[in-house]
């Protein structure tokens, strides 16, 4: 994580100034706020805590409430660098080796895969 990342600023009155954020830097984030208390939940524990927050997505893409929406995709990002935190896995290396070289199905960067089930 850099040093000016959002994560650095460890308990200040007021709230950084939200910038650009990398998935690595993300993650280092969340590891860095909750982990402790995500490891004593567990992947199973944690796993639940994710699926009620896509329950929450769906609500919100339903309602087509956008602010709300943005809101829960941010939590179920949240929730799933969590999950990863505590399986240890870096989601950086993981999306780059299943999505780095293009559709895992077809292999092009510009899916051409029948809409019959995943790529």
């Amino acid at each position: 994580m850099s040093p000016d990342s959002p994560a650095s600023d460890s308990n200040s009155a007021s709230a950084p100034t939200p910038r650009p954020i990398t998935l690595a830097d993300f993650q280092a984030l969340i590891h860095k706020m909750y982990f402790t208390k995500d490891a004593a939940r567990g992947v199973e524990g944690t796993f639940m805590w994710l699926m009620e927050e896509v329950g929450e997505l769906s609500a919100a893409l339903r309602e087509r409430d956008y602010e709300n929406c943005v809101e829960e995709f941010a939590d179920v990002l949240a929730w799933l660098a969590t999950i990863a935190n505590v399986a240890k896995v870096d989601l950086t290396e993981a999306v780059a080796r299943k999505y780095g070289s293009g559709c895992p199905g077809c292999g092009k960067f510009v899916c051409d895969c029948p809409d019959e089930g995943k790529p």
